[in-house]
């Protein structure tokens, strides 16, 4: 199959590119390069030593994204664009609001333009809110507590209703944890721009000397101690679930919503002793004050995305660090040379 990638350059994305081509489909990959870099693309094609048709666009360009359905016939998209910071989003909702809801409007209307009917959707935990309970289930309240979140659970509101206007179309919306580690290589992995918003990034720059300590946001949730718990899945298992979910889609027109995570919940003084103990590294932190939007525990129940998609979570902890690990010390600067 032929394979619109949006956001293709990203962390995630760059990854799925990795699996997607293992898998045998040919890619096209879309990107602004706004928080992402191109070299991510060189090196998916270093490993794979496959080319990748590559257009710096923003979704949200029309007449630049029907151009590219004008050049490939695509046969499906797997939809990552968009903006992705909790904190930064309470401060700029518009920003949110406008990439990732308005920019997949516009995905999604060119889509039906070249009938192409088929979309796996990179969704997040952040659509169950606050839950009342763990772990959580793809049949849980959905709710928000931060723009992104509602940004997510916007979009998600927009496919139900397409499916329910019109019924042909395949689409997954896959409602992912937390994304850590790095491809095994060390070639490709996190990269993000100024002080990362997420755990992982921030602990690896601490430990290769580009910040001087890990800022942990509260130590005050009813937690075991004290600190955010959270379901830290490795970034290639999770690769793997947006191939499985594509591959559920052909020849089934279904709207198929599934949680990707391990099923465990991990603190973030956890994650923190586990990668001194993996690398060696001991990480200084201080607490400082909560996030606006964060919330106290947010861990999933896989048990649907093994019997639906016959996926389940390989890597462990130990693993994600390793690979994290080896992406920053191989790569200090990131992308960047």
């Amino acid at each position: 199959m032929k394979i619109l990638v949006t956001g293709g350059a990203g962390y995630i994305g760059s990854h799925t590119c990795v699996e997607l081509i293992k898998a045998g489909h040919d890619l096209v990959v879309v990107d602004n390069l706004s928080n992402s870099s191109i070299e991510s693309l060189g090196r998916v094609e270093e490993l794979t030593k496959v080319h990748i048709s590559f257009y710096e666009i923003d979704i949200r360009d029309k007449a630049l994204l029907t151009e590219v359905f004008n050049q490939h016939s695509i046969d499906g998209v797997v939809h990552f664009a968009g903006l992705k910071a909790v904190g930064e989003s309470t401060k700029k909702p518009l920003n949110y609001y406008s990439s990732n809801f308005a920019g997949t409007c516009t995905l999604v209307e060119v889509m039906s333009d070249f009938n192409c009917k088929t979309i796996v959707f990179s969704s997040s935990a952040t659509v169950y809110g606050d839950p009342n309970s763990v772990p959580i289930k793809e049949d849980f309240p959905l709710s928000a507590t931060n723009p992104y979140g509602r940004s997510k659970l916007m979009i998600e509101e927009l496919l139900q209703d397409i499916f329910t206007a019109n019924n042909s179309w395949h689409i997954g919306i896959l409602r992912y944890f937390n994304p850590v580690g790095a491809h095994e290589s060390g070639l490709i992995g996190e990269d993000p721009n100024g002080t990362p918003n997420n755990l992982m990034p921030f602990i690896s720059q601490v430990a290769v000397g580009k910040l001087k300590k890990l800022s942990i946001f509260g130590g005050d949730y009813e937690t075991p101690d004290g600190t955010g718990v959270r379901d830290y899945i490795h970034v290639v298992d999770l690769a793997k679930g947006h191939v499985k979910a594509l591959e559920e889609m052909i020849g089934k027109p279904q709207i198929l919503k599934v949680n990707l995570g391990t099923g465990n919940g991990y603190s973030v003084l956890e994650l923190v002793k586990t990668f001194n103990t993996v690398t060696g590294k001991d990480i200084p932190y201080t607490i400082v004050e909560r996030r606006l939007g964060d919330i106290a525990s947010c861990y999933a129940d896989s048990t649907f995305a093994f019997k639906k998609l016959n996926w389940k979570a390989e890597f462990d902890l130990n693993k994600m660090c390793e690979d994290a690990w080896r992406w920053q010390k191989n790569n200090p600067n990131g992308y960047s040379k």
